[in-house]
């Protein structure tokens, strides 16, 4: 077992996107906006602008802190876009929410370094990567540049790959070994404002999903704000033998016992209900023993 006193690394409360600041002390939410044709779940519901602000106007009002905008899906078996359709979905999307919402933080969900470039200059304020810098290794100067906070989330594979068998020795361990060295590589770039998703569904079984959330405290050890983002997937849908539009009462459940066990955001397609869990745990949490 891993001990919290041998952490090196400095806690982090708040994060400081483009100059507005999320305290953390609080756990927050992250929504969900695919403007994507093929996502898992809300693939095609946001085409036109209208239906874009208006779902981003709800979330905002539900409780969320920060909008994460995508526009390439990462459901396994996904293949990627060009980078020009990548662009063509995104940063006209990011435009519109910050034009018509400019308190919103935006985060954009992508790995490639053109487009996080172009989502900062018109309005996202961080970034959101599922391949830990590997499938476009210039994004890491990118985000160093941009002085934007980062989401290091661990993947095994890749979109196409990653539910091809994967295999750990030890799941929890591998991926606390893996954030310790890509935590110092990206420190020592100049990017310390870091967020960790140990990347639920990404190159893991169902039974590695569990192992990683029953040991989700583990990563404490790292001072860093835990991103957990398990909103209708299928490691909910394979236990209840449900589809994704039947798992937000799994989704709470497990966004419940995250936050239980030190998740500082979750990212979320269901905001209310997210917003519920967040509420409850806390009272739970600051409720007195008598």
């Amino acid at each position: 077992m891993i001990a919290a006193k041998n952490t090196i690394f400095s806690t982090k409360t708040t994060l400081n996107c483009g100059g507005k600041l999320i305290d953390l002390s609080t756990p927050q939410l992250m929504a969900i906006i695919n403007v994507t044709p093929d996502s898992f779940y809300d693939g095609g519901l946001l085409k036109n602008e209208k239906n874009l602000l208006s779902h981003a106007e709800q979330m905002l009002k539900e409780g969320a802190a920060i909008i994460d905008v995508g526009g390439m899906s990462s459901r396994p078996g996904s293949t990627p876009v060009a980078e020009d359709e990548e662009l063509g979905r995104v940063i006209p999307a990011i435009t519109a929410i910050h034009k018509n919402f400019p308190t919103a933080i935006i985060s954009v969900d992508t790995w490639r370094s053109v487009v996080a470039k172009e989502a900062v200059v018109s309005g996202a304020s961080m970034v959101n990567d599922i391949s830990a810098g590997t499938l476009d290794p210039p994004l890491w100067q990118s985000v160093a540049a941009l002085k934007v906070p980062y989401v290091l989330m661990h993947m095994q594979g890749n979109p196409m790959t990653m539910q091809q068998e994967p295999f750990y020795e030890d799941v929890l361990k591998e991926v606390v070994d893996f954030f310790k060295i890509k935590i110092l590589e990206l420190n020592a770039i100049g990017i310390h404002d870091i967020l960790l998703d140990p990347g639920f569904g990404f190159g893991k079984t169902v039974e590695h999903n569990y192992q990683l959330l029953q040991g989700l405290s583990t990563f404490g050890i790292f001072g860093l704000p835990l991103l957990v983002g398990v909103s209708r997937k299928s490691l909910i849908c394979k236990v209840l033998k449900v589809n994704p539009d039947k798992a937000l009462n799994g989704t709470t459940a497990l966004n419940t016992i995250a936050l239980l066990k030190g998740a500082s955001i979750l990212r979320v397609h269901d905001v209310k209900e997210a917003k519920e869990a967040i509420e409850l745990t806390e009272e739970l949490k600051n409720a007195a023993i008598v």
